[in-house]
């Protein structure tokens, strides 16, 4: 706070807050004819009040102060911190804005007003049924959250906000959604409600609504679309599992052709690779165990057999001959 003394008195300047700014109405244009333009929206909260009115005000001071002090619970009237209060006297605007919050003053019979809630709303989009641009048939819904900015506005402009609002966008749901592929519906959720949202936002600035966040929550796909596209990730996923196998399968056979070499090149290490194997065989309380017998060992006595197998049929033919 900077303060400029002076020989009679301090004046204090004060400095600007950081603190929270609600809309406020006070911001008015020049009177044009009478009446005041309020950002584009002519008002007639400054126009001559006629005979009736002034006669029917006057009655409602007189009513007030002959029923006072009862008149008080009638008169003033609290508001919120998150609410304004919109009071219209004998149907026109009264001049000052919206009031609130706090504890304003309204005239029994003459003057009415709206309260208006500034607070975040958020309400479900029902599911919609949408054609995308490839022409599939998806069902869609979403979320979305807005506030009052302007309480003026949403009392003045449109009759209901909320519904408006809801209805507005359903449709700009549908709108942005048929100009997407299926494949973008499904990948580009936050590119979709962030261009939802500000399509939303243009449309509703009129009204006093700010539209602040859009989310899509949920695509529900055709139970034969999702067959079928469970299908197709199914082979894909088939596919790439039998070129995994079938280089895992090249691996090991370069890893065994590899071993074999080196085992070949020392007698030894097979002698110790099968003493290995035993052992670990034995560590599992197996009741057979089976022994490798090498095939050379085999070779003299499978030739000698063959031989006389070979011999006994000769001679049995031979006999038979004869």
């Amino acid at each position: 706070m900077n303060t400029t003394t002076s020989p009679h008195r301090a004046r204090v300047n004060p400095v600007s807050s950081h603190a929270i700014c609600y809309p406020t109405t006070d911001v008015r244009s020049p009177a044009v004819h009478g009446s005041r333009v309020y950002q584009g929206l002519k008002t007639s909260e400054n126009e001559e009040m006629g005979c009736v009115e002034i006669l029917a005000t006057a009655i409602s001071i007189v009513v007030m102060i002959l029923t006072f002090p009862i008149s008080i619970f009638v008169c003033f009237k609290v508001v919120s911190e998150y609410e304004r209060a919109v009071i219209f006297r004998m149907g026109r605007l009264r001049s000052g804005g919206a009031r609130g919050p706090g504890v304003f003053f309204v005239l029994p019979c003459v003057d009415d007003y709206c309260k208006v809630d500034l607070r975040t709303v958020s309400f479900d989009v029902p599911p919609q049924e949408v054609l995308s641009k490839d022409s599939v048939t998806v069902t869609v819904d979403a979320v979305v959250y807005y506030r009052i900015s302007d309480p003026l506005k949403a009392v003045i402009q449109v009759s209901n906000y909320s519904h408006s609002t809801r209805l507005l966008a359903a449709t700009t749901l549908r709108n942005v959604l048929g100009t997407r592929n299926l494949s973008e519906l499904l990948t580009e959720r936050e590119t979709i409600s962030h261009t939802m949202q500000v399509s939303l936002d243009e449309a509703t600035d009129p009204w006093g609504v700010k539209v602040e966040r859009v989310e899509i929550k949920d695509v529900s796909l055709p139970t034969a679309l999702q067959r079928a596209m469970a299908a197709e990730a199914e082979a894909a996923r088939e596919a790439r599992a039998k070129v995994i196998a079938a280089e895992g399968e090249m691996k090991s056979s370069r890893a065994l052709r590899e071993a074999s070499e080196i085992i070949s090149a020392s007698p030894s290490a097979l002698q110790l690779r099968y003493l290995q194997t035993l052992s670990s065989i034995s560590a599992e309380k197996n009741s057979t165990i089976i022994f490798p017998l090498p095939m050379e060992l085999l070779t003299p006595f499978l030739g000698h057999c063959t031989t006389n197998h070979l011999c006994r049929q000769h001679a049995a033919q031979g006999g038979n001959h004869q």
